[in-house]
């Protein structure tokens, strides 16, 4: 196993798992934070920049992992750096906008009638 195989499988899993919140809430026409958006990461974008920017995340996830090296779905030493860039990006993201949408502090947040 090439240690560069690696590192590329390992953030092919992050951009992959980091496309779904910002291409999921472009698809359902709600803004929701980038690094386009005023300020980076903490203001919101349009649906319609999520979406460009998940899909974006989609080609890279898609370059990083199929297309260095030959990525095996069936050896754990390719699919471990992929799960745990998946993993990594996604304990941060729900921190990160769980600031935001109440996630991090799930007793506090409003009642839905």
């Amino acid at each position: 196993m090439n240690a560069a195989h690696s590192i590329s499988y390992f953030f092919g899993g992050l951009f992959l798992a980091n496309a779904i919140p910002h291409t999921v809430s472009g698809l359902m026409g709600r803004a929701f934070q980038s690094p386009f958006a005023k300020p980076s990461g903490k203001g919101l974008s349009s649906s319609t920049v999520n979406v460009l920017w998940g899909w974006f995340n989609v080609g890279l996830g898609y370059a990083l992992t199929l297309h260095v090296g030959h990525f095996d779905v069936r050896s754990l030493a390719d699919v471990a750096p992929f799960g745990l860039g998946g993993i990594l990006i996604s304990l941060f993201s729900a921190r990160h906008f769980g600031e935001f949408h109440g996630g991090n502090s799930p007793n506090s947040s409003p009642t839905h009638d």
